[in-house]
């Protein structure tokens, strides 16, 4: 994993949390526990501050990032989708960021909330808790079922479940 400091600030990281070979992690960043940073993700501290709660996964090549003396903040359990970007924006626990999708500075991601696959969500915009919300720039359609909560729940325990086994030492590179 690569871990850096920046101007004296330093990246902390909970008990449990995996963090890929190839992901950044650099300067004002606090990541909770038993937390997944999947490949190519960039967690960047520099100018702002992150921090990321417990059992949250970061998939893929994620990009998060935060304005000068701002906060990204995430919250637990909350799953993003591969690909996405997440700028000096508020996402709560048990959320869903889904592939692709960019959630822009200064908004507000409900508790249960999904942001679809490819969405935009606008500067300042809030998609409030248990909606489901779509496009460019997203609209909320409708609302989460208990079906969805239950599946989801389920889904979400995947990551936490790679992350305590340590992924890499199960990995062989072929040549």
């Amino acid at each position: 994993m690569s871990i850096f400091e920046f101007e004296n600030k330093k990246p902390n990281v909970g008990k449990g949390t995996f963090i890929f070979k190839s992901a950044d992690v650099i300067g004002d960043v606090s990541i909770g526990e038993n937390c997944y940073i999947g490949p190519g993700a960039r967690i960047r501290g520099d100018y702002g501050s992150i921090s990321i709660g417990n059992n949250t996964a970061i998939e893929e090549n994620v990009v998060i990032h935060a304005r000068p003396n701002d906060k990204t903040s995430i919250g637990n359990h909350v799953t993003i989708g591969h690909a996405s970007i997440i700028h000096n924006a508020t996402i709560h626990d048990w959320a869903v960021i889904g592939m692709g999708a960019i959630v822009c500075d200064w908004s507000v991601i409900g508790e249960w909330a999904v942001v679809a696959e490819g969405a935009v969500v606008k500067n300042k915009q809030k998609i409030p808790n248990r909606s489901i919300a779509v496009g460019i720039p997203s609209k909320v359609i409708s609302g989460i079922s208990s079906k969805y909560e239950k599946q989801w729940t389920k889904y979400k325990k995947v990551y936490s479940g790679l992350a305590s086994k340590r992924l890499p030492c199960h990995l062989k590179k072929i040549d």
